[in-house]
C-alpha cells in the first residue's frame, strides 16, 4: 500500500501481504484466523476503531474510502513537496523524515496492542517481545530503505504518473523473486500479466520520454531499483513471517527504525545530511509539516489497505488499489501542469490488463498442462470431424 506495496499468496494463514501503491515500502501481516464460533465474526480493526460487527458492505466502504482519501492524499502530498524549489536533490532526507515519523506511528500502534491485550496504564505498558530474528530485520531494513529511498528520489528525474506506472508492474520483479529465492511455480496467466506490464509500461516510459523536457534515466534506475527491493522485501517477509507469526506493527517498526539507523549513519558520512537539514530548515512548512502528513496519510492507508483484505480478500483489494492508483495519475495531471499524450492513456489500458489477468489468475488457476491437455482434446475433435477427415483424403 507506499508504505506498503500488494501482495499476497493464496488466503491461508500466516499468508503476506505486501502493499505497493503509495510510496515504496512493504508490510507483512497474517491473515484472520477463523472464528471460533459461527456468532463470532473474526476480528476486525483498524488501530483503535473496531468495525468487526459492522455488516461486509459497511467495512468495504468504509475501507475503500479510507484507501481513497488517504492514498491520494499521499500522492498530492508527496508531488507537492517536489515542486518545492530546490528540493528534487533532497529525496533521501526526505525518505529519512519518513523514517523517523513511521519509528513513532510504530511505536503508538504497537503499544495499543498490548494496551488492548492487557488493559494496563498505556504509559506504563511494554510492547509485546519480538518475534523475527534481528539479523532478518538487518535484511529487511536494508531492503526498505532501497525501496523507499529509491522511489521518493525518482521523483526528482521522473513524472509522478510514470512512478505510479512502474509501480503498479510490481508483479514482474515480484514473479522472478519468488521464482528464485522460493522456487514458486506460476501459469501462463501470470507469464501473460507480467507481459502486458511490460509492455505497457515501455510504452509509457517511451511517451514520458518524449513529452517531459526533463526526463533522465536514472529516474527509471531508480524506480527500477526500488520495485526489485520491494520484491525482495516480499519474498523475505512472506517467509519470515510463515516461521515466527510476527504482527505488522513490529514489522514496522523493527524495518523503519533500522533502516533509519542505516540512512542517517550513510547521510552523516556523506555530508548529505547537513545539507538537507539546512535546506528543510528553510523550508519547515514544506517538509517537515507536509512530510509529517504525508507519512501520517501512508501509515494510516497500509491499516486501510489490510483491513480491506482481511474483510473482502485480496483479489478485491488489488481492484481497489488499482482503481485507486489510476483516480492519482488523473489528479496528478489535473492538479499540476505537466504535458498529455494519447498514448498514456493506450499504455496505461494495457497495463491494467496485465493486473486484471494476474487478479483473475487468483480466482482461475491455469496450467500449461491444463493449456496441453485442451489443445490436445481440441486437435482430437478436429481430427475427427467430417470436414477435416474430407480435406485429408483430398
Amino acid at each position: 500500500i507506499y508504505p506498503m506495496s500488494s501482495r499476497m499468496s493464496e488466503n491461508q494463514p500466516g499468508s503476506v501481504i505486501s502493499i505497493n501503491g503509495a510510496g515504496a515500502s512493504t508490510i507483512a501481516t497474517d491473515l484472520p484466523r477463523k472464528s471460533s464460533s459461527a456468532e463470532s465474526p473474526p476480528e476486525l480493526r483498524i488501530l483503535c476503531f473496531d468495525l468487526t460487527f459492522y455488516n461486509r458492505t459497511t467495512q468495504f466502504l468504509l475501507s475503500c474510502a479510507g484507501v481513497f482519501i488517504l492514498y491520494i492524499l499521499y500522492g498530492y502530498l508527496q508531488e507537492l513537496i517536489f515542486t518545492v524549489e530546490g528540493f528534487k536533490p533532497y529525496g533521501w532526507f526526505l525518505t529519512l523524515v519518513q523514517f523517523g515519523y513511521y519509528i513513532g506511528f510504530g511505536l503508538v500502534e504497537r503499544r495499543l496492542e498490548s494496551y488492548r491485550a492487557s488493559g494496563t496504564s498505556f504509559w506504563n505498558i511494554e510492547p509485546a517481545p519480538r518475534c523475527i530474528p534481528m539479523k532478518t530485520y538487518l535484511v529487511l531494513a536494508a531492503l526498505t530503505l532501497g525501496t523507499m529511498g529509491l522511489s521518493n528520489s525518482s521523483l526528482g528525474y521522473l513524472n509522478y504518473p510514470t512512478q505510479v506506472i512502474f509501480k503498479c508492474c510490481k508483479l514482474i520483479p515480484v514473479l522472478v523473486g519468488s521464482i528464485l529465492i522460493q522456487g514458486k511455480r506460476y501459469g501462463p496467466l501470470d507469464f501473460a500479466a507480467a507481459g502486458c506490464m511490460c509492455i505497457g509500461l515501455a510504452w509509457f516510459t517511451l511517451a514520458d520520454s518524449q513529452m517531459t523536457p526533463n526526463f533522465n534515466l536514472l529516474g527509471v534506475a531508480m524506480i527500477s531499483g526500488a520495485l526489485l527491493c520491494d520484491a525482495a522485501i516480499g519474498n523475505v517477509q512472506e517467509k519470515a513471517m510463515r516461521e515466527h507469526k510476527a504482527p505488522s506493527s513490529e514489522v514496522v517498526f523493527y524495518s523503519y527504525g533500522l533502516g533509519f539507523v542505516y540512512l542517517f549513519v550513510i547521510m552523516l558520512v556523506t555530508g548529505n545530511f547537513f545539507s538537507g537539514f539546512a535546506f528543510c530548515l528553510e523550508h519547515p512548512k514544506e517538509t517537515f509539516g507536509y512530510g509529517f502528513l504525508f507519512s501520517l496519510s501512508g501509515y494510516l492507508g497500509i491499516q486501510f489497505v489490510l483491513a480491506l483484505v482481511r474483510s473482502s480478500g485480496a483479489p478485491i483489494a488489488a481492484t481497489v488499489t488499482t482503481a485507486r492508483k489510476a483516480v492519482t495519475i488523473a489528479f496528478s495531471f489535473l492538479l499540476f501542469s505537466k504535458p498529455f499524450t494519447v498514448q498514456y492513456l493506450w499504455s496505461g489500458l494495457v497495463v491494467v490488463l496485465g493486473i486484471y489477468l494476474n487478479v483473475y489468475s487468483k480466482k482461475n488457476k491455469l496450467t500449461f498442462a491444463d493449456i496441453r491437455q485442451r489443445l490436445k482434446k481440441a486437435s482430437t475433435k478436429l481430427a475427427r470431424s467430417p470436414s477435416r477427415k474430407f480435406l485429408i483424403e483430398v
